[in-house]
């Protein structure tokens, strides 16, 4: 019996490290980045909350990105992307929304990103955009924002409120579907989804007719045999790789490094 008692244990244990590491595996690049990164205190109402920042290496100003994370928050996967997208010549600056919670699984992570008030995450992404427009000295003044999951379609909704971005990135998220909404987006949006993803692709159809009625511009792609989430699963450091995901992701930056360097 405590042998089996000990193997059940070990197999639980085993599980939740590795949907730590599932999570968490962009440590290595961040570690190993020749790019300067900082985490910032910002002010959103009475609340403080933390960000996290990474600069591109150039001799100019550069544009900045706001990342609005997965529904597991500031993961070190999210902070890799924020490197990977300073090493294309922008400013990433990702909130931590989730108020530096961390997550054993999956469930945990849908119950508290459906506790977060709407209200509150745009509040903290005005304090964000607010704080790397006018205290970082480095940034030109050009906002854009990209999300993933549920931070896809929080960069969709984001696209609606805030005037002063360029450029919406929205990674397999919800679109809009009503007409006031399609009205106020204030930019050009670029989807990226999945072929296998349909939940989410049904919400494309809609919001492209609401969007060319209001006459603003959107550009959704989706990329064959791709999962919801393919940007994580498909980066070569994750353990849990998919094939499809990774050729989708392959597929899927350099379409958005050509978007990031239009930014001026």
């Amino acid at each position: 019996m405590r042998r089996i008692a000990f193997a059940i244990a070990l197999v639980f244990v085993t599980h939740l490290l590795r949907a730590e590491v599932i999570k968490d595996f962009g440590r290595d690049r961040l570690n190993n980045s020749p790019r300067h990164a900082d985490w910032v205190d910002i002010k959103s109402g009475d609340r403080t909350i933390k960000a996290f920042v990474v600069y591109p290496e150039r001799k100019d100003k550069a544009p900045a990105v706001l990342v609005v994370s997965e529904i597991f928050g500031l993961t070190d996967w999210v902070r890799s992307l924020c490197d990977e997208l300073a090493e294309n010549g922008v400013i990433a600056i990702a909130p931590d929304l989730h108020g530096g919670q961390q997550f054993e699984d999956l469930d945990a992570a849908r119950k508290a990103t459906s506790a977060l008030r709407k209200e509150q995450v745009k509040a903290d992404l005005d304090a964000t955009a607010d704080y790397v427009l006018t205290k970082i000295p480095s940034c030109n003044g050009t906002l854009a924002v990209c999300g993933f999951c549920w931070g896809g379609g929080v960069t969709f909704q984001y696209a609606t409120a805030n005037p002063k971005l360029k450029a919406a990135y929205s990674f397999y998220g919800v679109a809009v579907d009503n007409a006031e909404d399609a009205a106020k987006v204030v930019c050009p949006v670029y989807g990226f989804y999945a072929e296998n993803d349909e939940r989410v692709n049904a919400t494309i159809p809609k919001a492209e007719e609401l969007l060319k009625a209001a006459g603003k511009k959107y550009e959704p792609v989706i990329y064959k045999g791709a999962g919801h989430g393919f940007m994580r699963a498909g980066e070569p450091n994750n353990p849990d790789m998919r094939e499809a995901d990774r050729k989708a992701r392959d597929e899927a930056w350099p379409r958005w490094k050509k978007l990031l360097a239009e930014l001026r």
